[in-house]
């Protein structure tokens, strides 16, 4: 019975052994990566989180000192912190969600039914505006806007009012421009998916004597939710980071109506010298990303599960 035991044991040390090596052999060509990550990703934002609780400066400093949750304190009472939330607010849900999202599938669903010279100019025209600089899209952008600028020229000669549009609507104007450099994004995805809904799914619809108002809602809506949720995380992800368009056409200006928190962060951060304060600022940044996209993915998820 004892030598019985002892085999029986010896041979659970070997199984467990081999399955051990198995694992390792398994999963050791993913070590370069993940080393690389944890380097160059988890480190940095490591080093951020405790910079986030000191009051580091950038200039005018000897030493910096550990100030516990009082930056994020200051922040959710800072005037100018809640302003640049509330701009951010108005920023993505204008130029993602109701911009990008709603352009870029019309443009989709048009170019379906257009020829094919003009499917090739739209398609050349909006991915064109895409693959530029952010730099070259915001100066021109900028010039499109500015008081002497294309937009005033087309109005003067249309005999219409003009006005100076980066002082009087700073915030709709970044908006549009986002818009214009980042809508080939959703056209390009809404286009794979109306092309994965059958033909013959629509034909029905037209043959029952359903309308292109009650198609969009009752067939191709529901058939392409997936890629409407993912193309939503995507650009507002995106759209929760733009700095360079901003700053390259208002500087967050005139005074703070443009200033969206990744500019209210930078301004903070290093004109303002507040190194502690500016990295709490872009850790809350970074929390809402993070959560928006959880709940996204825990949607999509269980939406999946459901099928």
């Amino acid at each position: 019975m004892s030598r019985n035991r002892t085999h029986i044991r010896t041979r659970t040390h070997n199984r467990t052994r081999t399955r051990t090596r198995t694992a390792l052999l398994r999963w050791s060509p993913l070590v370069p990566a993940t080393v690389l990550l944890l380097l160059f990703l988890a480190g940095p934002i490591g080093y951020c989180v405790g910079i986030a609780f000191t009051d580091t400066q950038l200039t005018g400093q000897e030493s910096a000192s550990f100030v516990g949750l009082a930056n994020f304190r200051h922040a959710v009472t800072d005037p100018a912190f809640l302003n640049a939330v509330v701009l951010t607010l108005v920023f993505t849900v204008v130029s993602s969600v109701l911009g990008q999202n709603t352009l870029g599938l019309a443009l989709a669903g048009l170019m379906r039914r257009a020829s094919r010279p003009l499917r090739t100019l739209t398609g050349a025209v909006v991915i064109t505006a895409w693959v530029i600089p952010e730099i070259v899209a915001a100066f021109l952008l900028y010039s499109f806007f500015e008081r002497r600028g294309t937009l005033n020229a087309l109005l003067e000669w249309l005999r219409l009012p003009t006005q100076n549009w980066l002082f009087t609507l700073p915030i709709l104007a970044v908006s549009f421009a986002n818009v214009w450099r980042g809508t080939a994004f959703s056209m390009l995805l809404y286009g794979a998916a109306l092309d994965g809904i059958p033909q013959e799914v629509t034909e029905s619809a037209e043959v029952d004597g359903a309308g292109g108002p009650r198609r969009l809602w009752h067939i191709t809506l529901p058939m392409i939710r997936r890629s409407i949720g993912t193309n939503l995380m995507l650009n507002t992800l995106q759209t929760l980071s733009v700095f360079g368009l901003i700053w390259t056409m208002t500087r967050g200006g005139p005074g703070n109506r443009s200033q969206t928190l990744p500019v209210f962060m930078y301004d903070q951060a290093f004109l303002k010298s507040l190194i502690g304060y500016g990295t709490a600022v872009a850790l809350l940044l970074l929390l809402v990303g993070a959560l928006f996209s959880a709940v996204c993915l825990r949607l999509m998820r269980e939406e999946v599960r459901g099928r």
